[in-house]
């Protein structure tokens, strides 16, 4: 629980109306799934997130930063501590010729149809991605052959100490669905991206062909958290699963998709537990019959 003395003092940072007590993160991620956070703040700039993690981290007090819960597993519990979320009111997008500058909250949707607007070319594998900027940029999100990687310049984040820092690409140390950040203390503001001058006709129809493909193979129809394993190497996680034998399998409400054996789906009313005994069943199935490990993708909280 969040004592008197924390919550009075986020008040001092935060307007009282974007403090919420025991929230139900099932209401903030796109799996549907997730018990009561102790305290939930919504973000609404970042002098709000430098004086509330400044705060959180000399009071000893544990929080987690999120986007719009798109690749997140949120236990049944809950979580003890405080969730920051930092969202449509830092989703501000400027555009500096070939340069497109936005703020953690933004979706990647969002960004990928200014970039469209401008005729600026190299964003559109994004634009079918269900999550923030900041949260693209920590996994380097990536779909059909692009990757964050590829049009990232320059990451502005704020370190433990409540203080602004800029990274590099190089210094992103991006890789697969991975980067400096995701195993840091570090807390995306805002990304820079370099892109090209393109046909607006040719832009959106490669968007338009992207969220054809992605609504014939995706199930998009029901709440998941994205792909929940990672590609192994030499491999196709759904193509291993579906050859498992694990097309349709379901514990409880969580199912592993029978249009993408990649995704697992909550069939309306999935708990995490359900969720995670899919995942060590398809992990366990999967290693006996191919040898191959499946790592998951999604970040799991108070699990």
């Amino acid at each position: 629980m969040i004592s008197k003395a924390v919550l009075e003092a986020l008040q001092k940072f935060v307007p009282c109306e974007n403090i919420r007590l025991q929230e139900p993160m099932a209401d903030h991620t796109t799996f549907r799934i997730g018990g009561p956070a102790d305290c939930f703040v919504q973000l609404e700039n970042e002098k709000q997130l430098k004086d509330v993690r400044r705060y959180l981290e000399l009071a000893g007090v544990p929080f987690f930063v999120i986007g719009n819960g798109s690749n997140l597993l949120v236990s049944d519990s809950g979580y003890q501590g405080v969730v920051l979320q930092i969202g449509s009111e830092m989703s501000d997008i400027r555009v500096e010729g070939c340069r497109m500058v936005a703020k953690a909250g933004a979706s990647l949707a969002q960004t990928a149809r200014m970039a469209l607007k401008h005729g600026l070319t190299g964003l559109e594998f994004a634009s079918g991605i269900p999550g923030t900027v900041g949260g693209g940029v920590v996994m380097n999100a990536g779909a059909y052959g692009g990757e964050m990687c590829q049009v990232v310049t320059q990451v502005t984040v704020v370190n433990r100490d409540g203080e602004t820092m800029e990274l590099d690409n190089e210094t992103m140390e991006f890789g697969y669905r991975t980067s400096v950040i995701r195993h840091s203390a570090f807390i995306v503001t805002e990304v820079a991206f370099s892109l090209a001058h393109g046909d607006r006709d040719t832009i959106q129809a490669r968007m338009e062909e992207l969220a054809g493909r992605r609504r014939e193979k995706q199930p998009l129809e029901y709440p998941s958290a994205g792909s929940t394993f990672k590609r192994p190497e030499g491999h196709f996680a759904g193509q291993l699963i579906m050859e498992a034998g694990f097309r349709g399998f379901q514990k409880g409400g969580a199912r592993v998709s029978d249009k993408h054996c990649g995704f697992i789906i909550n069939t309306g009313n999935a708990t995490a537990r359900d969720v995670l005994d899919v995942i060590a069943s398809v992990q366990a199935g999967v290693k006996d019959k191919f040898h191959v490990d499946l790592e998951t993708e999604i970040v799991c909280l108070g699990v």
